[in-house]
C-alpha cells in the first residue's frame, strides 16, 4: 500500500513548492512521490525521493523521480539544501493492519519516527539547510522538543480532530 495524498501531504506540498527552487532536495518517506513532483515543477535542481516500501519506490520511479528504498536516512548519502518529511505521526493502534500502519504509525505515542528522523538529519543537511516537516496535535512533542530548539510554523489547518502545522526548521550553526 502506498500513502495515498491526504490533507497533511496537500498542505506540505504548498510549502515545497514555495522552497525548492534551485535546492537540492531530499523527500523522505515520499509516499506515491507527491513532495518529489512539487519540488520538481518548483524547479529544484536535484531530487531524491527515498521510502521504506519498495512499492512506493518503484511508483516513483515510474513517475521519473530518482528513488531509493531506504528506512528514514539508513541508505542516503550526501547533503540537502531541503529536506522533506511528512511522517507517519499517528500514536499506534493495534487495530490497524501493519500495511497501514508502516504509513500512518509513528510508534506507540506517535512521536517514535519523527524522534529517529531528527537523531540524524544533521549528518544529511547543509550548513544553511531547511527541513520542512509535517506535525499533528496529536504526537506528543516531549521527545520532539529535545531536538527542535527554533521552528517557525508556515502553515496549518485544522483536519477533523487534529491541527497539522508544516513546521520550518533550519540547521543550528
Amino acid at each position: 500500500m502506498i500513502y495515498t495524498p491526504r490533507e497533511d501531504s496537500h498542505l506540505l506540498e504548498k510549502e515545497v513548492r514555495k522552497y525548492a527552487k534551485g535546492k537540492k532536495v531530499l523527500d523522505i518517506g515520499s509516499g506515491n512521490g507527491i513532495q518529489a513532483q512539487a519540488a520538481l515543477v518548483s524547479g529544484a535542481r536535484e531530487i531524491l525521493a527515498v521510502d521504506i516500501n519498495p512499492e512506493a519506490v518503484k511508483h516513483c520511479k515510474k513517475n521519473g523521480l530518482d528513488a531509493i528504498q531506504s528506512d528514514l536516512f539508513e541508505n542516503v548519502e550526501g547533503k540537502f539544501d531541503l529536506i522533506i518529511f511528512n511522517p507517519p505521526y499517528l500514536p499506534g493502534d493495534e487495530r490497524e493492519d501493519a500495511e497501514s500502519a508502516v504509513a500512518t504509525s509513528g510508534g506507540e505515542k506517535g512521536d517514535e519516527i519523527i524522534v529517529r528522523f531528527l537523531e540524524n538529519v544533521g549528518e544529511h543537511l547543509e550548513k544553511d539547510g531547511i527541513i520542512l516537516i509535517v506535525v499533528s496535535s496529536l504526537t506528543p512533542l516531549d521527545g520532539i522538543d529535545k531536538f527542535v530548539k527554533e521552528k517557525r510554523v508556515v502553515a496549518s489547518a485544522k483536519v477533523f480532530m487534529e491541527e497539522l502545522e508544516v513546521w520550518e526548521v533550519r540547521q543550528s550553526s
